[in-house]
């Protein structure tokens, strides 16, 4: 086990080195392109009416390939992966070959599903957007935040160890609700909660064109409320990050003062905070109609219909992309809000 741990670790590192794809540690699957929700900052929603999902064929026509390169784990995510009636098929297949399966929900089917989450799936993180009012608000969808919390307290009623984190994505419309957001986490059972930005300029989440600036502002903080937001931001700091229970949020302080310095940077205040990201050296997206991506933000290289997933990631496009892409120089890295940088000898899980 020692020597094929090295193994891996060599061959990730060979993978930096060279461009090419000589291990994936994880895989993001996007079963299904609807949503069960209507987000103010997401776009997917609005193509429902044209359904594209993944097939079991899909699936086990990438086994080759996820062996091939030492799949750790899959990343499920959407529109609501849970939609696609084969899910939980996908799972048994992948957890066959020994590969961890992380869930990205809005939560509003969990209760349902509880009994297989908890056979097949190793955790789930939800989306959370604000308070009971503030969330379903931003979900345009009524009673999202009690079948959100339904959900969570059926699978922590049925297994208290398992797993399930909250994901937020911080904006205009709930910014001020921040502290209570916490809470809310902290009383449903969540095990950690993490923040991000909104995406307010990639024509990523199935935007045909980038969002222009009226639409933008409906999302981005205004330069006014700047202020405000960094004084939320050095209250939760003093009250999360400076006595013993800093590890419920996932970001680290300077982590969280990036969120402001985000923002900021919309109107030349300061330098879009730098990220360090490898993401398409350790990673890669397979989007509901099998388009292959280097991850969320950058056009496509392929798709599995076509062409093995390892042969699309080592095509020439590819190592070309990998190899003249300059994540400090590059606009559209410039302003990502989910970077992965996933070292050599780190797991998927401790990534960030």
């Amino acid at each position: 086990m020692l020597s094929q741990s090295l193994l891996y670790t060599y061959q990730r590192y060979r993978t930096l080195q060279t461009d090419r794809i000589r291990a994936l540690p994880i895989v993001i699957l996007m079963p299904h392109s609807a949503c069960n929700c209507q987000c103010v900052m997401c776009d997917i929603w609005k193509d429902n009416k044209n359904l594209k999902q993944l097939r079991e064929e899909d699936i086990t026509g990438l086994m080759q390939s996820l062996k091939k390169f030492g799949t750790r784990e899959v990343v499920m995510s959407g529109g609501e992966a849970l939609l696609n009636p084969n899910f939980f098929r996908f799972c048994e297949i992948l957890k066959k070959e020994g590969i961890k399966i992380t869930v990205l929900s809005t939560g509003l089917t969990l209760k349902r599903n509880a009994g297989r989450i908890l056979q097949w799936v190793n955790q789930v993180i939800v989306s959370l957007d604000g308070d009971k009012a503030t969330h379903d608000r931003i979900r345009n969808i009524s009673g999202a935040f009690g079948k959100l919390r339904e959900g969570v307290m059926e699978l922590k009623s049925m297994n208290p160890s398992f797993r399930i984190s909250g994901r937020t994505v911080i904006h205009r419309l709930n910014f001020r609700n921040w502290p209570a957001i916490i809470e809310r986490a902290r009383e449903m059972g969540l095990d950690q909660v993490s923040f991000l930005p909104a995406d307010v300029s990639s024509h990523a989440f199935n935007r045909e064109m980038a969002w222009t600036e009226p639409r933008q502002h409906e999302i981005l903080l205004s330069r006014e409320e700047l202020s405000e937001l960094n004084d939320i931001i050095r209250k939760l700091i003093l009250k999360y990050k400076s006595g013993g229970e800093g590890s419920f949020i996932a970001e680290s302080a300077e982590k969280l003062q990036k969120l402001h310095d985000y923002y900021a940077a919309f109107y030349g205040l300061n330098p879009f905070p730098y990220k360090k990201c490898n993401a398409p050296w350790v990673s890669t997206v397979i989007e509901a109609d099998g388009t292959v991506r280097p991850c969320f933000f950058h056009e496509a290289l392929g798709n599995i219909h076509e062409e093995s997933l390892d042969r699309i990631l080592n095509s020439r496009t590819a190592l070309s992309f990998r190899r003249s892409l300059d994540i400090d120089k590059n606009e559209i890295c410039a302003k990502c809000v989910c970077y992965l940088n996933l070292p050599p000898g780190m797991n998927p899980a401790a990534g960030s």
